[in-house]
C-alpha cells in the first residue's frame, strides 16, 4: 500500500490538474460560442450556394469546361483542416483517419495542410506537404480562404492535379461534429432526374453572356465559399470536442482525487490504530 506522503503528493498533483482543465474548459466554452454563432450564421449561405451551383449544373446539360471534368494529371490536392493545439479528443486524429484509412494512394496526394497536428500526422505517415498555412485556423477569415482557392484552381487549370478534395469537422451542434471529406473539383453534378424533382423545373440552364464566363466566376466564388465554410464549421468543433474532453479529464480528475482521499483516510486510520496498539502494548508490558 502507498504510504500516507505517497498519496497526498499524487492527490496534489491531481489537484493541480484539475484546476488547469476548469481553466481549459471555461475557455473553450467562451470561443465555442463566438464560433458557433459564426458558424451558424454562415452555414445557410454556403448551403444555398452549394446546392444552387449543384442546381445551376444539372441544367447545363453537356458542358466542355475545364472544372467540369478531371485533368490527366494522376494529382489529387487535399485541404486537410485540423488545430494547432491537442487535448481535444479524437478532434484532430479522426480528420487524419479520413485520409490516412482512405481510398487514396499515398503517393498520388498532395496536402494542403491548415493546422498543425494533422500537417504533423500526415507527415509522419509520409504523406508530402505541399503547403502549410497553420495559421490560418487561428482566426480564418473570407480572404485566407480566397488566397487557397486561387493557388489550388491555379494548379488544377495548368493540368498539376486534377482533383481537390476538403477534410475538415462539419458542425451539427455542440456535442456532434462530423468527419467530413467534400469533393470541390472537378464539380460533379447531380442527375438531372433529381433536379428537377428538387427544382420542379426541367427547363435548360442559359448563361448570359456565355457560359463559359459564367462558370469562371461563378465557380472560383463557390469553391471559395466552401473552403471558408470548412474552416468556420472547423474552429467551432474543434472548441466544441476540447470543451468535451476538458469536462471529462475534470470530471475524471474529481473521481481520483475521491478515490485518493479514501486511500489516504484508511492510511491515516490504520497508522493510528498501529500507534495505538504500540501504546497499549508497552502498556501491557509495564504491568
Amino acid at each position: 500500500m502507498a504510504s500516507m506522503r505517497d498519496i497526498k503528493r499524487r492527490k496534489g498533483s491531481i489537484q493541480s490538474t484539475q484546476q488547469i482543465t476548469k481553466a481549459m474548459k471555461l475557455v473553450s466554452t467562451v470561443k465555442l460560442q463566438r464560433a458557433k454563432q459564426r458558424a451558424e450564421q454562415s452555414k445557410a449561405y454556403f448551403n444555398c450556394m452549394y446546392e444552387t451551383v449543384s442546381s445551376m449544373l444539372a441544367k447545363t446539360g453537356s458542358l466542355n469546361h475545364p472544372y467540369l471534368k478531371a485533368g490527366e494529371s494522376g494529382k489529387k490536392a487535399v485541404i486537410v483542416i485540423t488545430s494547432n493545439r491537442g487535448l481535444a479528443g479524437g478532434y484532430n486524429s479522426n480528420i487524419t483517419k479520413l485520409i490516412t484509412k482512405g481510398d487514396f494512394k499515398k503517393e498520388d496526394l498532395e496536402i494542403y495542410a491548415i493546422g498543425k497536428k494533422g500537417k504533423d500526422a500526415l507527415q509522419r505517415n509520409g504523406y508530402h506537404i505541399m503547403e502549410e498555412n497553420s495559421d490560418i485556423i487561428e482566426e480564418p477569415s473570407y480572404v485566407d480562404a480566397m488566397g487557397i482557392s486561387k493557388k489550388l484552381l491555379d494548379a488544377y487549370a495548368a493540368g498539376e492535379i486534377n482533383e481537390i478534395y476538403l477534410a475538415y469537422t462539419g458542425f451539427k451542434n455542440t456535442v456532434v461534429h462530423v468527419p467530413t471529406l467534400l469533393k470541390l473539383l472537378p464539380v460533379e453534378a447531380p442527375e438531372s432526374g433529381e433536379a428537377g424533382k428538387e427544382t420542379g423545373s426541367k427547363a435548360m440552364m442559359n448563361f448570359e453572356p456565355e457560359d463559359d464566363e459564367a462558370l469562371d466566376m461563378i465557380i472560383p466564388k463557390y469553391v471559395t465559399s466552401l473552403i471558408y465554410g470548412g474552416l468556420v464549421e472547423a474552429v467551432a468543433s474543434e472548441n466544441g470536442a476540447r470543451m468535451q474532453a476538458m469536462d471529462s479529464a475534470t470530471s475524471n480528475a474529481e473521481e481520483m482525487i475521491d478515490h485518493l482521499s479514501l486511500m489516504y483516510n484508511r492510511a491515516r486510520q490504520g497508522s493510528i490504530t498501529q500507534e495505538l496498539t504500540e501504546i497499549i502494548a508497552g502498556a501491557n508490558a509495564i504491568s
